[in-house]
């Protein structure tokens, strides 16, 4: 089911689900009856904002196969609109349950982007907190290879060579979610999942916020503490316009409701 929040269509699934389905690709993918990979991005305040700037990147997140719930706010603004989204489905927590059930099932994971460093310490921690792991490789494209049309083909084969059931994709958006969908079918790969700073995250580059603020919905509160210079901008103005259409959705379902 989708619920409609400002603009994107965002899945009703909870985290199980969202497993069960890259799963479902990987077994299809190698059965050879699956025709493309699952294209699997994540929305959140922030990516709503940026989809209201950018009508193409809005088509973009609509050609999601999964488009999950990151973000509390998320969850809140759907209930004020009358729908209701299960549970928040953020990269952060997706990406360890995922690397676990590749180690049970036997798929491998890629993971693309960040830093050198960055990938190879998060690789590194998957597997070690997740014996039996196989991690199909880690690469950090150069900066601004996505313009470039062989830089592109080059990062699509370096990743198929390695013949992955699941890339995992932290470019930022939207340059991992168009990079997915320009390549799902040059990777190789079952699933390709956009997971943004999760990398930094697993390396231990930044900290994630206490269990109660991600309850609350203040974790961009905390992550505006560790970053201020570079996301000040992006929370307190960029992000802003996020409320005028809220407002407005929540006033014609009301009048709706009138009539």
């Amino acid at each position: 089911m989708k619920v409609a929040i400002c603009g994107l269509a965002v899945d009703a699934v909870t985290r199980e689900e969202t497993l069960s389905r890259i799963e479902r690709a990987v077994s299809e993918s190698r059965a050879g009856t699956r025709r493309r990979a699952l294209a699997v991005f994540s929305a959140n305040v922030d990516m709503i904002a940026k989809a209201a700037r950018d009508p193409a990147f809005a088509g973009e997140l609509a050609e999601a196969d999964l488009l999950l719930p990151d973000g509390v706010p998320l969850l809140w603004m759907a209930r004020g609109l009358g729908a209701r989204l299960p549970e928040r489905v953020a990269g952060s927590d997706l990406v360890p349950l995922l690397a676990a059930r590749a180690a049970r099932q036997g798929f491998s994971l890629f993971l693309l982007g960040s830093a050198p460093e960055t990938a190879r310490r998060a690789a590194e921690r998957l597997a070690r907190e997740n014996p039996g792991l196989h991690v199909a490789g880690t690469l950090s494209p150069p900066l601004g290879f996505e313009h470039d049309a062989v830089g592109r083909e080059r990062v699509a084969e370096a990743v198929r060579a390695t013949r992955p059931d699941v890339v995992l994709v932290a470019l930022g958006a939207p340059k991992q979610e168009r990079w997915i969908l320009s390549e799902r079918e040059r990777a190789g790969a079952a699933a390709l999942v956009a997971v943004g700073g999760t990398f930094d995250l697993l390396a231990g580059e930044r900290l994630r916020a206490p269990r109660l603020v991600q309850q609350l919905g203040l974790e961009w509160i905390w992550r505006l503490a560790q970053e201020p210079l570079r996301l000040g901008r992006r929370y307190l103005w960029e992000d802003a316009v996020v409320l005028p259409l809220y407002a407005r959705a929540a006033w014609q379902r009301l009048w709706r409701r009138e009539r």
